[in-house]
């Protein structure tokens, strides 16, 4: 198998050598996470991103990094997205929570590149479909902060379980089976120990109404959730930089 060993160095070398030659822009001082290279939003747009992204590192730790140049020139999308990972240092070391989305714009080509911490909350068939949904459709408009605003909302649900990609029934229109049956039961088994037990019974006109309207009053809490995002909100200083974070390679690309 030495022959084996020796052809798979040989690939390696010369993956490594491909991606040292491979020129990308240095980090920023100070560090930012929305970087418009290639020029395709205005002031406005690139400091309402940043904000955004921002809050999400402050609240959660997870780092999204999004670089838009004109284009890769003969080196693939995937590469060069995983290079700024690695450089750059996306996502807390040991973590690996950093993900970037790298958008080619005369190529007009886009890639998802994930940290090893996110590659479970976010496999490379989930990036994909945030990509054809979000981005490849406002792209093509000319719409790349839309399209960029849209993947990073979808992109924080996904990381928090949130998102799958496919829509999901929702299970606040109406009550299972399994309930009706059990609340069935239920006032049959009061209704007996209402006739059996007489004017004495724990269970009189009286308690069971204050009993059941606590029940009934379960059923239409709910939590507000993830309802407030992470789009607004005052206060908080800027990016505070990089943590070290890393990737193996994982991810997803699209074209418009």
């Amino acid at each position: 198998m030495k022959w084996l060993r020796c052809f798979l160095f040989c690939v390696m070398l010369l993956i490594t050598g491909r991606l040292s030659a491979q020129q990308i822009a240095s980090r920023p001082n100070p560090p930012r996470l929305v970087n418009d290279f290639a020029g395709v939003m205005v002031q406005s747009e690139v400091d309402e991103l940043e904000h955004k992204l921002v809050a999400y590192s402050d609240s959660t730790s997870n780092q999204v990094l999004v670089v838009t140049i004109n284009t890769t020139g003969d080196y693939d999308i995937s590469d060069v997205a995983l290079k700024y990972l690695r450089d750059w240092g996306v996502g807390i070391k040991g973590r690996d929570n950093g993900l970037v989305i790298l958008v080619a714009k005369d190529d007009h080509k886009v890639w998802i590149s994930t940290g090893y911490g996110l590659e479970g909350a976010i496999p490379d068939v989930i990036a994909h479909r945030i990509i054809e949904s979000a981005m490849v459709p406002n792209f093509k408009e000319g719409h790349y902060y839309a399209g960029l605003d849209q993947a990073a909302d979808l992109i924080f649900k996904a990381a928090a379980g949130e998102y799958k990609g496919i829509p999901q029934k929702s299970n606040s229109g109406g009550i299972g089976i399994g309930t009706i049956v059990l609340i069935i039961i239920i006032l049959i088994i009061i209704s007996i120990i209402r006739r059996g037990g007489g004017g004495g019974s724990a269970m009189s006109r009286r308690g069971f109404g204050s009993w059941w309207i606590p029940m009934g009053g379960g059923f239409g809490g709910g939590g507000g959730g993830f309802g407030g995002g992470f789009g607004g909100g005052g206060g908080g200083g800027g990016f505070g930089g990089f943590g070290g974070g890393s990737g193996g390679g994982g991810g997803a690309g699209g074209s418009w």
